[in-house]
């Protein structure tokens, strides 16, 4: 475009002096278009400049997001456990020593019989008498082993005939016999005690008299009174097993269990809460006179990142399922979180020690530069967002100052704990005094490179550290009444996500875990 200057110095012939008035009204309606052209034309120029660098006059948006933890669901063991003591103890109470007596007069202790003298035979009359007696029980002796409790009674009979035949006035006879009563445990839809009980006995030592060459047997009688004492601890044996409180412990644990238990103390505070689903039975064992009921609690397993969360809701105790016996299995999310706040300084250090030397940034030449500020925080996308607040000056030139705003995604691989930031890109410049350098030099590979390193992070110390925390705390952990024991046995870990709390990274564990009432 030509100049005005190159205008004014073109030669124009004139006629008159009217044509030379009339050309110059021309040219300067030509000189006041040219002017508003060219202002025209610098607001474009600006414009276009503008339009160009379309970095956005703010920081990035702050995530709000929290670390959720998706819940898990565990089988966790609930041994119960009854001494078989207590019930001996009971039985002994419920049993009589002195379990009956007899008096019958008028029996028929040797019957007629016919004997043949000479020619003739000769009915004997019926020798008749007078039976006394009683029976008493020794001590009980009370075993348990696999599936079994065995209740041993022994007995001693002592029966007495009175007035045999109105000749002997008594003959007395001692006889011995044991009982053995073999109960099967079984749990009931209520999760009460139930037992079915097999009785049996046998004499040792029949009880009789002989009497004129005649054995007088009083078995049959004994028998008779014996079938009683059978009955008696039919009923007794599976009543005093209901006293073992095998109900009372099942709902005390199943109550206790709504509960929470800190797998973290601090940095960061971490829980598990527990809310029991199911409860199912899976048999019983007995070993050294101990009954060991072997139930499975179903609960869900939710992973709590900060104060302890409240308790859930109890419910009753449900109805008794059965499941097959194996070992309890336990999964729980462990959240391993880089907070923002330590990334800072990490980050400062590393910029202040860059900083030392200048910074080469093409089509500028050396830059020196100074770091006053860095924040770190989550911003949307799964993405993290860095303010660095410097100033630059190219050598001989007025500096720049102002923050940039960064952002830049954290990535991992499944079960690798190597972190590194990827996609570092400006996103935003605030509070800046001539930008054009200052986003000249953030794009320049001296700064991006040392932002990316100082910010690419290795988790497994941090992840190594917080799982020992866990297996300590986990180990045995003492909660009301309830004492956890659990002990992990597998772990993998996920892929990095930037959140509003800080960098998480998804641990899971798997173990075994069991729950039992504390000992009082």
């Amino acid at each position: 475009m030509m100049n005005m200057a190159a205008l004014e110095a073109v030669p124009m012939p004139v006629k008159s002096k009217s044509e030379a008035a009339d050309r110059i009204a021309r040219f300067s309606l030509r000189k006041s278009d040219v002017s508003r052209a060219s202002i025209v034309f610098a607001l474009l120029c600006v414009a276009i400049l503008t339009g160009c660098d379309r970095t956005p006059r703010e920081a990035p948006p702050r995530a709000k997001d929290t670390i959720s933890v998706p819940p898990q669901t565990s089988t966790i063991d609930v041994p119960i456990v009854a001494d078989l003591g207590k019930l001996a103890a009971t039985l002994e109470k419920a049993v009589p020593r002195r379990l009956w007596s007899i008096d019958k007069p008028e029996q028929t202790c040797v019957p007629p019989k016919k004997v043949k003298i000479l020619f003739a035979r000769i009915k004997t009359p019926a020798i008749r008498c007078r039976i006394t007696g009683t029976v008493v029980r020794g001590p009980l002796v009370l075993e348990g082993s696999g599936k079994t409790i065995t209740v041993t009674m022994p007995l001693h009979a002592a029966i007495s005939a009175r007035d045999v035949g109105g000749v002997l006035s008594r003959e007395t006879a001692e006889a011995d016999a044991r009982v053995r009563a073999v109960a099967r445990l079984d749990i009931a839809g209520d999760w009460s005690p139930r037992a079915t009980v097999s009785i049996a006995y046998d004499w040792t030592d029949e009880p009789h008299v002989d009497f004129l060459g005649q054995r007088i047997e009083f078995t049959s009688k004994a028998d008779a009174k014996l079938a009683g004492v059978v009955a008696r601890l039919e009923h007794t044996l599976p009543q005093e097993l209901g006293r073992l409180q095998l109900r009372e412990q099942i709902a005390q644990v199943w109550g206790a269990a709504f509960t929470s238990v800190q797998l973290n103390r601090a940095n960061p505070p971490v829980w598990m809460r527990i809310t029991p689903r199911q409860l199912s039975y899976g048999g019983y064992t007995i070993s050294r006179n101990r009954v060991n009921l072997a139930l499975g609690l179903t609960a869900g397993t939710e992973t709590f990142v900060g104060d302890r969360p409240p308790d859930p809701q109890r419910q009753p105790l449900p109805a008794m399922t059965r499941m097959q016996p194996g070992p309890g299995r336990i999964l729980f999310a462990i959240p391993v979180i880089a907070d923002y706040r330590q990334l800072e300084p990490v980050l400062a250090k590393a910029l202040v020690k860059r900083s030392r030397r200048p910074f080469e940034v093409p089509g500028v030449g050396a830059v020196r530069a100074q770091f006053y500020q860095v924040t770190i925080y989550g911003t949307t996308g799964g993405k993290i967002a860095v303010g660095l607040r410097f100033s630059a000056a190219a050598e001989g030139g007025e500096p720049s100052r102002g923050t940039i705003w960064l952002t830049a995604t954290p990535r991992n691989a499944v079960n690798d704990r190597r972190v590194a930031f990827d996609d570092l890109t400006v996103a935003g410049v605030t509070d800046s005094v001539r930008t054009s350098l200052l986003l000249k030099l953030v794009n320049a590979p001296g700064i991006s490179s040392t932002v990316s390193a100082a910010l690419t992070q290795n988790f497994e110390k941090d992840f190594d550290e917080l799982l020992a925390k866990i297996t300590r705390a986990i180990d045995e952990k003492r909660i009301g009444d309830l004492i956890v024991r659990a002990h992990i046995t597998d772990v993998r870990t996920g892929q990095l996500k930037a959140a509003g709390q800080g960098v998480y990274l998804p641990v899971w564990g798997r173990g075994t875990a069991t729950i039992r009432l504390a000992p009082r």
